[in-house]
């Protein structure tokens, strides 16, 4: 087994897939590092929510990720080059995205107010990782004004963020406690 450690980023660069080298904080980074972070907080909500079918689904979600991840750490070939084999992106998940939504959408009712993050702490993870989504996909967004992102990329984590305030309103409904609306004051 290889050692976890190669002492090649120790000055702030990190090898692409594919080949090349790029800073740290170069924005193709920056996208693939947020994906990172997304499946993290999804892996920890998947620890934290007491539900099998909301931590089936995002179970299923994990690897997405990765794979998009993948497409994101590999820029386009250089000249004389071939773009690595990569794996397939899951833009067949994004319909049932939608299907998923949906089906938690017509059990729980249509929202009438903005909800604050919180309530169990499934749904506390999942509200999260909705903001960490939205964050990643935010990064993407940065690396496509530059370069090129598969518009797929830029859809499924959309409607994954759409997913994961869903998914934290129905953990709330399951675990009996409801969402906590933001009521604004008015001075």
């Amino acid at each position: 087994m290889s050692r976890i450690y190669t002492r090649t980023g120790d000055r702030g660069e990190t090898g692409l897939f594919g080949g090349g080298r790029v800073h740290k904080s170069h924005p193709r980074v920056e996208a693939y590092g947020e994906v990172d972070e997304l499946n993290a907080s999804i892996g920890w909500a998947i620890a934290v929510v007491d539900d099998d079918e909301i931590r089936e689904r995002l179970g299923s979600i994990q690897p997405d990720l990765l794979a998009i991840g993948a497409h994101l750490a590999t820029p386009p070939p250089a000249e004389g080059r071939r773009r690595p084999r990569l794996p397939d992106l899951p833009a067949g998940r994004i319909p049932e995205f939608e299907r998923w939504i949906d089906e938690i959408d017509e059990g729980l009712g249509a929202l009438r107010a903005f909800v604050l993050p919180g309530g169990s702490p499934g749904a506390a993870a999942l509200h999260l990782a909705r903001t960490v989504c939205r964050r990643a996909e935010r990064r993407v967004v940065a690396l496509a004004e530059t370069e090129p992102v598969d518009e797929a990329i830029l859809i499924y984590l959309n409607r994954l963020s759409d997913l994961l305030f869903q998914l934290a309103r129905l953990a709330n409904h399951r675990a009996g406690r409801p969402d906590v609306l933001w009521l604004p004051q008015s001075s």
